[in-house]
Parts: C-alpha cells; structure tokens; sequence
C-alpha cells in the first residue's frame, strides 16, 4: 500500500487531516480514561497521535484549539472528588524505530549543548498498561490517592487505593511533603481469576487486565475494590519538601527501601545501543512477564539535567515511550458517514463490522479525504493500486505507523458484485447548504457557517468542554438536546438558561431523564463557569488554530480582555493588508523572472503595506511579534474579532462572565513580567533553555524588537535587533548579565 506521507500533504488536506484525527483521539481518550473501555489499542492511538504531531510541525499554523497535542488523559469522571494535582501528572512523548530512541538522546544533547564526550545516561523500564495513580504522603501518612484525569485535575480515589495491598499507608524516613507516581494494575493470573468469578456470578467479564485495573479502582463502592487483585509499581514522583535522590536511578531505590514496589527490570545504561539492547531484551521476555507492558520507557538519570529540561505543554523533554508495534485486522466496510466539523470541513468516516485487534473493539476507521476515498493521492498517484473503497468491500485496518485506525487495503476479490463508487456529497449532510471542493484543495467545506447546526454544535460543544469552559453537568449530549429544543443557539443562551428555562412546565427539570435536583446541579455548574481565567476564554471561543497554548501566551500578553479586544480592533487593518501583500507576493512570484523576483516580490509587498495607519501596523505587529503566534493565526484571530456575526456572538457572552487575570508566574522574579527577545549566539545555554528558563521566570519571549521589549539579551553576531534596540533605548545585557540577573 502506498499513501500520502506528511511532507506531501497539502494544506488544505493537512487541514482535514487534523480534524479527524481530533475526533478520533477525543473518541478514545474518552473510552480509554472515562469508561475503561478502549476502542483502540495503545500502539493504534499513539500513531494517531504521532500523525497528528507530525503534521502540526509541518503546518503549525492548522493546530486546532482542541489539538490532541495539548490534552492528557481525559476529564474526571461524575461521582468522584476531584483533586487537582500539586504538580501537572503530564503524558510521554513517543518513539517507534531505534532512529527515534537516537534522535531523542541527540535532541537532548542538543538543548543540553553537551559535548560528545559527556556521559548522557538512561533509565530504560517496562511501561506498564495499566492506570496512572498519584499517592501523595505527609508527614509518612497516605492523605490522598488521584487518578491522573486531565493532567491537572483527577478523581479522589482515595478510600480504594487504601485497600492496594502495595500500597503502603505509611512510610517512614521519607521527606515530609511525598508525591508518589505509579501505576495500578493486574497480573494475567489475577485477571484470569477475576474472569472467571465474574462469568460464574453471571456478572460482566473485562476484555483485558487494563480494563480489570481500571475499572476496579475507579468504583464508588471501595469494598468493590478491595476485592480485586489490584497491584501497583511505583516509578516517578510528585512534588516533594526535599530531593530523593540525585538521578532517577537512585530515586527509585529509596522508593523501593521506604516500602514501595518497583520494577525490577529498570536498568541504568551510558549508552542508547545499552538502552536499546535492554528494549529487546523486555520485548523477548514480554511473554513471561506476567503483566501487560506495551513498551519501554528511558529517562534521563540525572535529576538536575531533568530540571534543566524541563517539560513542553503536556510532555517531559527528558524522557520517552519506546512503544511495541501493533497489528492489523481485516472487517468490512458497512458504511461511509460524513462528519461535519467546527470549521464545516467535510469528513469521510468508515463504519465498519466490529474487528477485535489485539484485544480492543475497532468499529471506524478514518478515511482521510475525497480523493482518499477514490484511491489516489493529492498530486493524483494511485494509492492501494488505485482501488477505490466501496461499502461492502473487504477491508484491511491498519492500527501502526501514521493514521490509525485506518483503511490499509481492499480485498478486490472479495468485492460484492452489486458494490458502487461511493460519490462524495457536494452539499452539507446537516443543512444543504453548497460544500464546494476549492481548486488545489482536497476537502470540501460547508459554507453554512453558524447557520450550520452541525457547525454551531460543535461550537457550543468546545466552549463547555473540560479544556475550556468546564461547565458541569453540560456535556455533548445535553449541549445537543437543548440546541434541538431550540434553547441554546450560541454561547451567551448557555448563561440565560436557568433565566429561560428554569421553571415551569416547559423547564429543563421536566425533561425526560431529568428533574429538579439534576437541574439545580446544572444551573449551579453554569453559575459556576461565569468566572473564567482568561487563557480559557481565549481557546473557548473555538477560533481557528487558537489552542490551549496560544490562549495562554495572548492571555500573559494582553493581561486583560479590553486589552485584547482593542488589540485586535485595531490591527484588523493590517490583517486585511496582510492578505492583500500575500496575494501580491504570490502573483509576482509566478509572474517574475528569476532574476528580478526577489525585488518584484518586496515591491508588491511595500505597496501592499503602504499607507497602513501606524496604530493599525504597531497592534499588527505587536501580535505577530509574540514569541508562538504566527501571521496564519493572527490573521485568524484578527478576522474572527472582525467578523460581524463571530463578534456579535462573542460580544454577547463577554458580559456574563467574570474574566479573570492570568495568574502571576514567579512573581518574585527580578524578571517577571518584562518583555524579553534573544538574539545572536549564546554560549553557556541553548536558545530553547534560555526561552524556557525566561518563561519559567515570569517572562514575555518575543522574537522581535519593539517599543514595547524590556529587555535584549544580545550574543556574539547580534546584528540587527541589537541596532534597533539601541536606536529605541531598549536595555541590552549579554549572556552573562542575563543569567546574573536571573539568577
């Protein structure tokens, strides 16, 4: 089989691409963390989520604000506490060939600047399928046991972790403030034996040990618990009132010497052939282990080059997941359903017979775009030979390498003979209205916007969900059941609801399945979501390409949403500019001879930008100048604010709720707060630690020059920044002066 790789996809195709993904992988978190109940297997969704990553390197001005890359784990269930973690319980980053194990040790190196003759040693340990679980100890006593949920809040399980029989309720000689990290989980005999007793009480049996696991700690009964065969490894930690040790290595042994299960095939190794030797030594051995892993994880040894690391958005930068490969599995294809999303892309979803793939029910797969549809790829090349895919064909899903689960091959000989070229609709499922395939683009795009309802709903859909607004007791099916009953059509009627629909016989306690307290619990959750950090009201809005972290890096920006709002007001001139320069740039580009390009180009776009008020042009790049924010999503922001009906909408909501600051970062840093920009070559750090230290610090990191930078950290070849620095009296320091100020 042959298919479109990452760099050959168009925008336009990496544009539809991602927003199916987004569903898929929502899809799954939700089954896998929520209710213990995977649709994929763990190799399937963690390429999902390397194609997804993939692309959004290419393209990262298509990041969608509910990007996959931004999530951990899933929301906490309904019926537990929450707890909201002291210190972020993050994901792992991914590897699946050697190369990637290498490229990871070289990646630290690099941010590192360590020579090649420095040591960089590895931890590499089984990981365990099971459930993340958090074990926080003070003064040597269990105080309370969290679930990971979504990274930052999880569910109390507590009472149950107690009845864990590797689960100490004391600890002595540990430091007074003790965060253990671990996994719950149940060997292949425990689990065997739990089957067993389940089917002879007739009760329900579990597809796998992760399952058992799962769904035993998280019970609201804790004698329910107690009666499973629950175990636990511990392997990292929380926040801590002092060190354990000074490499994770020797962390895990005083783990082990205060009375806590580790593994006992963690290795240390000096070298990634050692690390790497150690993976196929756990991958041959995986059979006899008597537990499920489903790959290896490496660590950095050393603790204080961890901390220099540090983490990205939901992963650390020093360690990763060397996964196992997965499988295939071949299903018919019973249907071809389109889906309609947020921004009205038209998505092709293969429903298929349920196939059973290394113990995980598969039942859709996704299928990419029109033309994936019809066997070839965007620049025309066939692909699976040219077949195309015909509902009741015999397929072949695919669960390793880019997208997965996907449509890998069709089985020709078995094609039923009464089988038909599927035609792709040219109008939208949901309202009619026209979904026109532009030239050189693969998806076709609804052009209803909020007159969509598939379009509106989704919408609805993102501002309640748990990245954003986290309104309690409204999630997508009761956002689903009052956009159908007409009560809710746009953000500001979720905040009315209880003045409209309140009481009386046509109230939301007299709709089926409801009643007066689940309606008081609802009205409460609202009430509750009117105070909204700021960042969160930023990624809510579902603007396109407006993620969790570019809300959070306008929020710390802006500081305030008047702020932000005559911001935008304001450059929306030059966005409209920025448009017409692009457009100019492109013409000369086609029409200009090789020699005289470059001067026709920058010609067109001086005329372009000519004229342009200096208020409209100093808030235009003033917003490109944030240090994440590129022109694609500043231009989308922009326009959004512009658009009469996006504005109306957003201008209603506004005054409902209580829009809080971002909280200060590292307050009593001499740094905080000021507007930093490097430049030039630094020495005793890498760019990407010198960024990350800054930000960690409480700092702006801008990437240009302008009235409104604090501070200029020049190196060696500073050039241009440097002069202009100077020519607007902006405070310039070297390397050296940085980290004296800092620290």
């Amino acid at each position: 089989m042959t298919e479109t790789p990452i760099d050959a996809l168009t925008e336009a195709e990496a544009e539809a691409e991602l927003a199916r993904l987004a569903d898929l992988l929502a899809e799954a978190n939700a089954a896998y963390h929520t209710d213990d109940a995977p649709v994929m297997d763990d190799a399937a969704f963690d390429a999902l989520k390397r194609r997804n990553a993939g692309i959004e390197a290419r393209f990262p001005h298509l990041k969608r604000t509910d990007s996959p890359s931004e999530q951990v784990g899933a929301a906490p269930a309904e019926g537990f506490g929450k707890v909201r973690h002291a210190q972020r319980m993050l994901s792992l980053g991914n590897a699946f060939t050697d190369e990637d194990v290498a490229e990871f040790a070289a990646r630290i190196r690099r941010y590192l600047n360590l020579p090649a003759s420095e040591v960089l040693a590895l931890t590499a340990e089984p990981k365990i399928d099971g459930l993340s679980l958090s074990l926080r100890y003070e003064g040597g006593a269990l105080v309370t046991a969290a679930t990971r949920g979504n990274g930052e809040v999880g569910e109390d399980v507590t009472a149950n972790a107690r009845t864990i029989d590797d689960i100490p309720e004391r600890v002595e000689g540990a430091p007074e403030v003790l965060e253990v990290r671990g996994e719950v989980y149940m060997s292949h005999a425990d689990f065997a034996a739990l089957n067993r007793r389940q089917a002879e009480q007739g009760s329900k049996t579990f597809a796998n040990p992760r399952n058992a696991a799962a769904g035993s700690l998280r019970q609201l009964d804790p004698s329910v618990t107690a009666s499973r065969p629950l175990r636990f490894f511990a392997y990292a930690w929380g926040e801590l009132s002092a060190p354990l040790a000074g490499t994770q290595s020797g962390a895990l042994k005083r783990l082990a010497s205060i009375g806590f299960s580790t593994n006992d095939r963690t290795e240390r190794h000096e070298t990634v052939e050692g690390a790497l030797a150690h993976y196929a030594a756990i991958a041959a051995a995986r059979g006899e282990l008597g537990y499920d892993i489903d790959g290896v994880v490496y660590k950095v040894d050393r603790l204080d080059w961890q901390a220099r690391l540090g983490m990205r958005s939901t992963t650390p930068r020093w360690a990763v997941a060397h996964k196992f490969p997965a499988e295939t599995a071949w299903t018919r294809l019973t249907g071809i359903d389109i889906n309609v999303g947020r921004t009205g892309a038209l998505s092709p979803i293969a429903r298929l017979d349920p196939v059973t793939v290394g113990g995980v029910t598969v039942s859709n797969a996704t299928l990419h775009n029109e033309d994936y549809v019809a066997g070839r790829a965007a620049d025309g090349t066939p692909i699976r030979g040219g077949a195309d895919l015909r509902i009741g064909d015999r397929v072949e899903i695919y669960r390793a390498g880019d997208v997965i689960p996907k449509v890998r091959d069709v089985d020709l000989p078995a094609r039923p003979a009464d089988a038909v070229p599927y035609v792709f609709p040219e109008a939208c499922p949901d309202c009619g209205s026209p979904a026109p395939r532009d030239p050189g683009e693969s998806v076709r795009r609804c052009t209803g916007g909020l007159i969509c309802p598939a379009q509106r709903v989704a919408r609805l859909k993102h501002l309640v969900s748990r990245p954003a607004f986290d309104v309690d007791g409204l999630g997508d099916k009761e956002v689903e059941r009052f956009h159908d009953l007409g009560w809710i059509a746009e953000p500001a009627d979720i905040f009315t609801l209880e003045a409209r629909y309140g009481a009386g016989l046509q109230s939301v306690a007299a709709l089926e399945g409801w009643g007066e307290q689940s309606a008081a619990n609802l009205f409460a959750g609202i009430e509750a979501a009117r105070a909204q950090p700021f960042a969160r009201v930023l990624f809510g809005l579902g603007i396109r390409h407006l993620g969790e972290v570019a809300g959070q890096v306008l929020a710390r920006h802006y500081g305030d949403w008047d702020s932000f709002a005559a911001a935008m007001d304001h450059a929306a001139p030059a966005a409209a500019r920025h448009h017409a320069a692009e457009e100019a740039e492109r013409a000369e580009r086609a029409a200009a001879a090789a020699e005289d390009r470059r001067a026709q180009v920058k010609k067109a776009r001086d005329a372009a930008w000519a004229g342009i008020a200096p208020e409209a042009k100093q808030a235009w790049d003033d917003l490109v100048g944030i240090d994440g924010i590129g022109a694609t999503l500043a231009v989308a922001i922009v326009d959004a604010m512009a658009a009469p009906g996006e504005r109306g909408a957003i201008d209603r909501l506004v005054p409902h709720l209580r829009i809080e600051a971002p909280e200060a970062v590292a307050e009593a840093s001499p740094v905080a707060g000021l507007t930093v920009v490097f430049t030039g070559t630094l020495e005793r750090m890498t760019r990407a630690e010198a960024k990350a230290r800054a930000e960690a610090l409480g700092a702006k990191v801008s990437g240009s020059v302008s009235g409104k930078t604090d501070l200029l950290v020049a190196g060696p070849g500073a050039g241009s920044k440097a002069a202009k620095a100077e020519a607007l009296g902006v405070r310039v320091v070297d390397e050296d002066g940085w980290l004296e100020m800092i620290g």
